[in-house]
Parts: C-alpha cells; structure tokens; sequence
C-alpha cells in the first residue's frame, strides 16, 4: 500500500508541481536563510532603513554616505531574508466523510495538503501539521525534509474523518500556539458557526499570520442535484430529516449561498486568501492555478 506523498500524488503530478512556489504576502519568522522577508533586521542584500550608530557597532556597516552630507554616524540596516513556515490545518469531522463522487471531502483535502506540503519543502521552506476534529488531534512542528513531510502524511492516512467539530475552538488554540509569525493554510468544509469562525481566522491575522483558507465541499453539498425524496442525516450528529429534494432546491442554494458569503465577505476585508473548492476539480491542477495566480497578484 502507498504511504506518505506518495498516496495523494502520481509521478506526473509531482513534476508538474517541481517547479512552484508559494510566497508570503507578510513578512515571517525562520531559521534559515531563504527567500522570504523577515521582520528582523540583519545583514541581506536589500536595504531597509537607517539607525544611529551606538558604540559596540560594527563600523563596516556604518554609512559613509550619510556621515558625509550629515557629519552624523549612521548604520545602514538591511531586510533578513528567511524561511517560510506553513502551518497544514486540516479538518478531520465526520463530514469531512461525505462524497457523492469518488473522493470524499476528507481525501481531497489530503490532496491538496500533499501538494502544497510538496512545493514548500521541495525550495527548503518548512511544513507543520494540524489535524482537528473537536480537538486537536495530531499537531508536528515545521521542518523542511522530504522525510518529516511524508511523516505527516502517513498520520492523515491513520486518522479518518470521525467525530463532531469545533472549528473556531481549535483555531484559537492553534493561534496561541503558533508563535513564530507564519502562513497558516486551513483545510476545511466550514459546516460549524460562521461567525465565530471568522473570529478565529481574525486572531490569526491579529498574531500578524498570512492565511489561506481553502473552503471544501461536494458539488452536491454546492449544486443539490438530487432528484428523489430521501432520508438526509448528519453525519457528525447522526440527526435524520426526510424531504423531497426537488421541493426545496431553490431554498436551500439561496441558504447555502448565504452561508458561503458569511466566509467570502470577511475573509476578503481581513486579507485573507479564501478559495472555494470542489472535490471534482484536479487537486494538484486547483493547486498548480492557485499559486500561479497568487505569485501574479503578490507582484
């Protein structure tokens, strides 16, 4: 049986993803020297900004320029370059199980995780993992090897989609615990209470993360097709509602409209990347589009 990337991603997928990027809109914290800003000021190839020189000082930085026109000692200052962090949120609730397809929301999600996983270690930038349900259930620091990656995907394998939700709960806590200033990627049907969800992302954003929120249902979650009268049931609460479909399917897209644009709406006015996705389109394609377009946008 396949494990770690392997299981999520073809050969051919993984080539077409060899050559990505995903960038930070913010400035992060890391450990290493990469391409990423940094709020840290340190010895880089791009200037920042001046200071005053104070003894102790090494004079090579000091800004002969400046001493000349001001008669002043200036040290010149320079943005650190450093390593992304990126912090995989995936949702592991009971209906994350659904599909009316081949792939249920819970795999799909895998999928895209897997790939992004892929090209932030493939340019020596770190990945960590978060799997929730209505607690945390797995969490792994960032690190940047190929090993570790293939180690976080082996624990979604191990962990199927069980139990009720607390989405807004767990983000609060996952923001605590997240320190270091990093791009946290959510990986979520959202079926919880908006609001509160939207709270949580703010207090990513408030801890000065960047954050992606890929939004992810069935096309009959989004489209409701069905053409019979059926026995519906929820499949975290296991509550059962009969109704004939065909009845009600103009109510329910107006509900369920509604429902999407209390996460578009806010998520745009807080900067944060929200992507509605559906589990029929190609993950590592959707994947591949999606940094294409924001490397396009953060230029």
């Amino acid at each position: 049986m396949a494990t770690g990337i392997s299981n999520f991603l073809s050969p051919q997928e993984l080539h077409r993803l060899g050559r990505m990027t995903i960038q930070s809109r913010y400035v992060v914290e890391g450990t290493l020297s990469g391409r990423h800003r940094s709020h840290l000021k340190g010895a880089s190839s791009e200037f920042a900004d001046h200071r005053a020189y104070v003894p102790g000082d090494d004079p090579k930085h000091l800004d002969w320029k400046v001493l000349g026109r001001t008669d002043r000692y200036y040290v010149r200052r320079y943005e650190d370059e450093t390593n992304l962090r990126v912090y995989l949120v995936i949702d592991r609730s009971a209906s994350m199980g659904f599909t009316s397809g081949p792939v249920m929301k819970y795999r799909y999600a895998c999928q895209l995780a897997a790939a992004i996983g892929y090209v932030v270690v493939k340019v020596r930038d770190s990945v960590g993992l978060y799997l929730y349900s209505n607690r945390i259930d797995r969490q792994a620091g960032a690190r940047n090897s190929f090993a570790h990656l293939n180690n976080l995907l082996k624990s979604l394998t191990q962990n199927q989609p069980a139990s009720t939700t607390q989405t807004a709960k767990t983000l609060h806590q996952i923001a605590e615990a997240v320190r270091r200033r990093a791009l946290i990627v959510l990986f979520s049907d959202l079926l919880d209470d908006p609001p509160e969800i939207i709270r949580a992302l703010a207090h990513f954003r408030k801890q000065h993360h960047d954050v992606i929120v890929f939004h992810i249902l069935d096309p009959a979650e989004l489209d409701f097709t069905f053409k019979q009268a059926a026995q519906f049931i929820d499949l975290e609460t296991g509550e059962t509602i009969v109704a004939d479909p065909r009845g009600m399917a103009d109510a329910y897209r107006k509900v369920f409209g509604d429902f999407l644009e209390q996460y578009r709406k806010p998520c745009t006015e807080m900067n944060v990347d929200y992507r509605l996705v559906r589990t029929d389109q190609d993950a590592a394609m959707f994947v591949r589009s999606f940094l294409e377009e924001r490397k396009r946008l953060s230029k």
